[in-house]
């Protein structure tokens, strides 16, 4: 069984092929340009592929309400050219197999609870700190939706007491995207964050805003494992000092080995790595497979 999947990112699109086992078998990625360039290459790719569903996991906010008349839109994007553009309803005209639509951290979250690092819990949270920051968030053995999706990169933030970054989000400015997407750190420091030493100052600022955000998702969802991923989190010196800080903002307060012995554990890496986000694809695809059926 063959699964298209489409990881789509505000600086890139990452297409691939899997299968029901959350194997890549084929991926190609290219810059997320105007959205009719994007989606001629999109529907190139899979144009001769034998695919029997596709997933499609979107940079946001997008309308996900299927009752909407712009569902599988994207929507408030500030990206030129995308705001309100018909996403999957271009894709359902050129591609004839059910397609599954979601966020791309929402498809993440997915990805990692099916075959990754939460395989085997029924809630999970991931976390996305890149160019921007997203949060998907899986519960009791489903994918969160509400009123709209999850927007966990904008949730509000206390500030370092020695930072006078003033935050880089056009909306809010100082909310956690503001404050801790890689676009940040390079407007903080002057460089981007990989050329910073693991001791430079930058990263117990950083933990501290992740920390707060980890913190109070913690409080409110309860989550059985927390996934940090994208660029920022290559930096693997980032997680000590996260977890730390998790801890000190707790105060033992929230009673559970994950948060004591256990918080190696709980809050980690992907397991798919970079993939997390295409195999979440591939099973947004199997779902929307196994609806059709």
């Amino acid at each position: 069984m063959l699964i298209g999947a489409v990881e789509a990112g505000g600086t890139k699109f990452v297409c691939g092929i899997g299968n029901e086992k959350g194997e890549v078998l084929d991926r190609v990625s290219f810059p997320t340009e105007q959205p009719e360039k994007t989606l001629a290459q999109v529907i190139d790719y899979f144009k001769d592929k034998p695919i029997e569903a596709l997933g499609i996991g979107s940079f946001g906010p997008i309308d996900i309400d299927r009752a909407s008349p712009t569902y599988g839109s994207v929507t408030t994007t500030p990206k030129p050219g995308w705001a309100n553009y018909p996403v999957l309803p271009e894709l359902r005209k050129a591609i004839g197999v059910p397609i599954g639509w979601d966020t791309d951290v929402n498809a993440a979250a997915l990805g990692e609870a099916t075959w990754g690092a939460a395989r085997g819990l029924d809630s999970c949270m991931y976390y996305t700190i890149g160019t921007g920051v997203g949060v998907g968030v899986f519960a009791e053995g489903k994918l969160v939706h509400g009123m709209v999706h999850p927007e966990g990169g904008h949730v509000l933030t206390r500030r370092h007491p020695e930072d006078t970054y003033g935050g880089k989000c056009p909306y809010h400015g100082d909310c956690l995207e503001g404050m801790a997407a890689g676009p940040a750190i390079e407007a903080r420091w002057g460089v981007k964050g990989h050329e910073l030493a693991a001791d430079h100052p930058a990263w117990e600022m950083e933990a501290f805003y992740i920390g707060q955000a980890i913190s109070s998702a913690v409080l409110l969802l309860s989550p059985k494992r927390i996934i940090l991923g994208g660029g920022v989190m290559h930096q693997m010196h980032l997680f000590p000092l996260v977890r730390e800080q998790v801890r000190n903002n707790l105060k033992g307060y929230v009673v559970a080995a994950s948060l004591e012995s256990g918080i190696d554990e709980y809050i980690v890496p992907p397991g798919l790595g970079d993939n997390a986000g295409l195999c979440g694809s591939i099973a947004l695809g199997l779902q929307a497979l196994r609806e059709a059926r």
